[in-house]
């Protein structure tokens, strides 16, 4: 999608979802970069999920983000709990890159977190990258362990994160951006 700028140079939207388990990181990865108020649609947990956290997303979260004149972000967050993840399809609409959070503490949750991969990369050719979140706690599984874990190829980049912090969430962002662009030149 292009648009103008202020100087009427083109601007190019680049449309990436951020998926991944309950509680990975996603609302806080989104927040952490956007710079605008995040539109989030945070509910109060009423199931399983209440033992995990106390509100979780369950439809989308969005924000957005211009990494340079001509070049803008806009990112949705998808829900993590299955019976939202109908949103899913809805959200990877038009998407040409995809950010898989992992809450690298729970690897519980490592097997819903296949799940997304399988579902998002089986039905279509997307560059994508699994960020390793929350590698600021001691017991985080480093990269190369989650990737293992994951059975992801050698290709695939497994970054290190804390999705709460505006550097770590521009580096994982900016991988992606490398790996869309390097596809466009093929």
């Amino acid at each position: 999608m292009h648009q103008k700028s202020a100087r009427g140079d083109a601007v190019q939207t680049v449309k990436m979802v951020v998926s991944g388990a309950v509680n990975a990181g996603k609302t806080q990865f989104i927040k952490a970069i956007s710079e605008i108020e995040v539109v989030s649609t945070e509910r109060r947990a009423t199931d399983a999920t209440r033992q995990v956290k106390e509100a979780t997303t369950v439809a989308m979260d969005f924000g957005r983000i211009a990494i340079a004149d001509d070049l803008v972000l806009h990112l949705f967050g998808t829900p993590g709990q299955k019976r939202f993840d109908f949103m899913w399809e809805i959200l990877a609409e038009g998407m040409l890159g995809l950010i898989v959070l992992v809450d690298s503490t729970r690897p519980e949750t490592f097997r819903e977190t296949n799940r997304i991969i399988d579902y998002f990369i089986s039905q279509r050719d997307i560059a994508y990258v699994i960020a390793a979140n929350k590698q600021d706690r001691p017991n985080a599984w480093s990269p190369d362990e989650l990737r293992l874990a994951l059975r992801q190829p050698s290709h695939v980049k497994v970054l290190p994160c804390v999705a709460s912090r505006r550097e770590s969430v521009k580096q994982v962002l900016l991988e992606l951006l490398y790996i869309i662009q390097e596809r466009s030149e093929l």
